[in-house]
């Protein structure tokens, strides 16, 4: 096999239904999660049925953003550079961390009502800001129905692909961002470096999160022989009014600066209440 094996088209796996639980932690059913998001980008989601996730190599949009979200820690490289696949010397397994990061997505909430996620996220819009309240245990059983194999399909530029995304759930482990090193004892799998951040600058956040993951090798090849790029963020289908009316979604709190008669307003035409808080 040559040095460009690992980048040929190949065959894409099937998505699969939290493959990763093993090597992540989280919380128990009742746990709530607390997602701020913008006025405007909460109706859009509404409108568009959607869960909107971020490609982890991409959250450098905003002050709090995290440009190493998903990267693997300063002290694997040296080692994760140095050591190459036997059948493609060329591209070694820092190139694979690399090539997986740039396929995984992400979509973020805390485990805590706190001040800092109100002060730090939602920011921008003239509308305000608002709070979506959701039960862990709910939303990841809607979540897994959806994307049970067989069940989802994945749109590419107006082709229906079969779904590659694999779904996993974890809790955000805070180490010391320069100084920790996960690869002493074997190389891990690219799904933790996802869930490692920086806990001098992000432990306030108390993060859980939702990744979207498939293959780290190979190009990922359309039947008109087109390749497949991975755009910046995905919008996985999620019924907002459903995840209501089931209790996935507990409560709608929103900021008191917030633009409120706006945001009832455009809520009750989805037959939605929300109460001050």
């Amino acid at each position: 096999m040559n040095e460009n094996a690992l980048h040929q088209h190949i065959v894409a796996p099937l998505g699969s239904v939290e493959p990763h639980t093993d090597l992540l932690k989280f919380p128990p059913d009742n746990q709530l999660l607390y997602k701020i998001m913008t006025v405007d980008n909460l109706l859009s989601s509404i409108v568009g049925n959607y869960l909107y996730f971020n490609r982890v190599d991409s959250y450098t949009d905003f002050p709090s953003a995290d440009p190493h979200d998903g990267q693997q820690l300063p002290k694997d490289q040296k080692t994760n550079l140095r050591s190459r696949f036997i059948k493609a010397p060329d591209f070694s397994v820092a190139d694979y961390y690399d090539k997986s990061r740039a396929r995984i997505y992400a979509c973020c909430f805390s485990l805590e009502n706190s001040n800092y996620i109100w002060e730090h996220y939602g920011n921008g819009s003239a509308k305000g800001k608002v709070c979506i309240v959701f039960e862990f245990g709910r939303l990841r059983a809607t979540l897994n129905q959806t994307l049970q194999p067989g069940n989802a399909a994945l749109e590419y530029n107006g082709n229906r692909c079969h779904q590659i995304f694999s779904v996993n759930y974890g809790i955000v482990e805070y180490v010391e961002w320069d100084t920790h090193q996960a690869n002493t004892e074997h190389f891990p799998n690219p799904i933790k470096y996802t869930y490692l951040k920086d806990k001098e600058r992000f432990c306030e956040e108390k993060e859980l999160r939702i990744s979207l993951s498939t293959l780290g090798i190979g190009q990922f090849a359309l039947n008109d022989g087109n390749t497949m790029q991975f755009p910046s963020s995905l919008q996985l289908s999620f019924d907002f009014r459903a995840a209501m009316a089931d209790y996935t979604i507990q409560k709608i709190l929103y900021a008191p600066d917030s633009n409120s008669d706006f945001l009832q307003t455009e809520l009750h035409k989805f037959g939605i209440v929300v109460n001050k808080g």
